[in-house]
């Protein structure tokens, strides 16, 4: 179900921003005021996407480290389980019944 939500939303997304680079290749002169840098010519879909695929990553990354403490505490969680299965097949396993 994940996998076909994933294609029915990437794939359309992934032609519109394919199409928008198509129509949009005109260059752009960038000037980053007050920096004491030359304009730079760039394309115009490459002005508006390359921001955006920064702030996905960054987003994306933020939001993974922040994620960390929950990660470990299942992690643990996990661990304690399989071990407290462990004990418990050892216990039920016992001859005298126990």
């Amino acid at each position: 179900m994940n996998r076909l939500l994933g294609w029915s939303v990437g794939l359309p997304l992934g032609l519109l921003v394919a199409v928008f680079a198509i129509s949009n290749r005109t260059a752009v002169h960038l000037e980053l005021w007050p920096l004491p840098i030359d304009p730079i010519a760039l394309p115009a879909f490459l002005v508006v996407l390359l921001p955006l695929a920064i702030g996905l990553i960054g987003g994306v990354t933020l939001a993974w480290i922040a994620a960390t403490p929950d990660r470990r505490q299942s992690r643990d969680k996990s661990r304690r389980i399989e071990s407290l299965e462990r004990q418990l097949g050892a216990i039920r396993g016992r001859p005298d019944g126990g």
